[in-house]
């Protein structure tokens, strides 16, 4: 069953995935492989056999359908890192509903936008997180059902979503299992239309280039909607390979060192910033994480000295990945030299990724050299979901998606990210927008203009800085204020600038656009 707003593979290119062994007929629902008594799942007071979870996200999916969701249908989901999230995604796609993953960080403007865009027939989220209640958001969204894992009030509690397992048509392994959200570089996020076949490859492949098996123990702490916890080779990759998924709250070392320790966690990934907090963390924290074999980087570039600096104060390997929740993932492999996983972000997961490093003109450049990455392959997008005008922008009339991503190609394949072409501020693996947020900043009454731009930082990689002209006559807000003003408008905290700065005009470039390059220049 297609799904309108979805482009697919071209025939010639399916039948070639399918024939070469790439696509296979396994569903996102049938992941759970591990024997029936082996734990599956650790998140606060739960400890879950594969038995218990499969009997869980079963009884959930005949719960589902008891409330009329059915195959093809989307609901957004923004849950953090519990049980409930796990459930609910499983009995989803088990369904054939299609999980939309909203962050917990997100607000009622970018949740809206959400419902609408997938035109959802449900939400489900927590009842809080500390002072924001999701119920009071909730009551503002144009869906039928409102789904709530805690304290429903006068909503559907997730607990009580709870069926005899009955037989249902289940989804088509062509079919859109999940649709990840974009890191956004033109107004609020776009929906990236991800197939049980091409996310199956996506995560079974990643398994096996990182070694996953039983004997996996892997600890969650970055949000597990984000496709790199999710399915690189993450969650869905520990149970397709029969280890142990270990949830927690967050990435702190008051959290995560003391799980690492109690469950003898082998793997995590993390972003830099995790990291860098973690390689000054275990100078004076007295837990014992030494089962951890593997650490998984990836967001944002790991700087090569911090990097070299994990084997011998984690006591671990480290993993550079390199990748984007429209498909394509590079990773240093385990048995790569030393200098390649120090300096490099991997390289291409499938021997079917197809990579173009190209200049300004869309030429190849020379070996070696740097320029903007273009992909296609088994498990990358041909198009983001109902956005027709976006993708003729986003893809080549031969199907390479155009990254953004400024890089360089080495001979062995290994890429090394140079920048981003795109206008986005990647900060501490978090993707923002400068033209979602330029625009929630032009509607505050003091503010005639906005240009947002990445200011360089050594711990998250980037901040974001916000340079402003003046309307005539208006005293010029604060931080504080221009914080207090998007929290109104329900923009995520994460995206709020981090600096101020004003000017009288903006410099500008020869066709006559605000020249960032020249803003940035001015904050070195």
């Amino acid at each position: 069953m297609s799904m309108e707003g979805f482009t697919p593979w071209p025939t010639d290119l399916e039948a070639r995935y399918q024939a070469e062994g790439y696509w296979s007929d396994r569903l996102l629902g049938d992941v759970l492989r591990g024997d029936p008594g082996h734990v599956a799942l650790v998140a606060g007071d739960d400890r879950l056999t594969y038995a218990d979870l499969d009997d869980r996200a079963a009884r959930t999916a005949a719960g589902f359908v008891r409330l009329g969701l059915r195959r093809g249908d989307r609901v957004v989901v923004q849950l953090p890192n519990t049980t409930g999230f796990v459930v609910a995604f499983l009995a989803l796609v088990r369904i054939g509903a299609a999980p939309v993953l909203a962050l917990p960080a997100h607000r009622g403007s970018e949740i809206r936008y959400l419902c609408e865009l997938s035109e959802a027939r449900a939400y489900i989220c927590a009842d809080r997180d500390g002072d924001f209640d999701y119920r009071a958001m909730a009551r503002t969204l144009p869906v039928d059902h409102v789904i709530v894992d805690g304290d429903a009030e006068e909503f559907t509690t997730l607990a009580s979503v709870d069926a005899d397992p009955v037989d249902v048509p289940g989804p088509d392994p062509s079919d859109v299992g999940v649709l990840l959200l974009s890191g956004g570089t033109t107004g609020l996020p776009k929906l990236i239309p991800r197939t049980h076949r091409d996310y199956v490859y996506n995560l079974e492949a990643s398994a096996e280039v990182c070694g996953f098996d039983r004997g996996t123990v892997y600890l969650v702490v970055l949000p597990a909607a984000h496709n790199f916890a999710l399915a690189c080779p993450g969650i869905l990759g520990v149970f397709a390979t029969g280890g142990t998924v270990v949830l927690s709250p967050s990435g702190s070392p008051d959290e995560a060192f003391p799980l690492m320790e109690r469950e003898r966690v082998t793997v995590c990934a993390v972003v830099p910033p995790i990291a860098l907090l973690w390689l000054d963390a275990v100078t004076w924290s007295d837990e014992d994480i030494s089962s951890l074999r593997l650490l998984q980087v990836g967001g944002a570039k790991f700087a090569a000295e911090r990097a070299a600096e994990v084997p011998g104060v984690l006591g671990c390997a480290v993993q550079q990945v390199f990748g984007m929740a429209e498909g394509l993932l590079n990773y240093t492999r385990l048995d790569d030299p030393r200098d390649l996983v120090e300096r490099t972000q991997g390289r291409p997961l499938s021997p079917a990724d197809e990579i173009r490093v190209v200049d300004e003109d869309g030429k190849k450049v020379a070996a070696g050299e740097v320029g903007e990455l273009l992909t296609r392959g088994p498990y990358t997008l041909r198009g983001y979901y109902r956005a027709p005008e976006h993708n003729t922008r986003s893809f080549t009339p031969d199907g390479y998606y155009r990254t953004g991503d400024l890089v360089r190609q080495l001979p062995s394949g290994h890429l090394v990210v140079e920048g981003r072409e795109k206008d986005q501020i990647n900060r501490g693996g978090d993707k923002i927008s400068a033209e979602e947020l330029e625009n929630h900043l032009l509607a505050h009454p003091a503010v005639h203009d906005a240009a947002v731009v990445g200011l360089p930082d050594p711990v998250m990689g980037e901040r974001t800085c916000a340079f402003l002209i003046i309307r005539a006559g208006e005293k010029t807000p604060g931080l504080r204020e221009i914080k207090d003003f998007l929290r109104t408008r329900g923009v995520a905290a994460y995206k709020y600038p981090d600096r101020l700065e004003t000017t009288t005009e903006f410099p500008r470039t020869p066709v006559g656009k605000i020249s960032k390059k020249a803003l940035a220049a001015r904050l070195r």
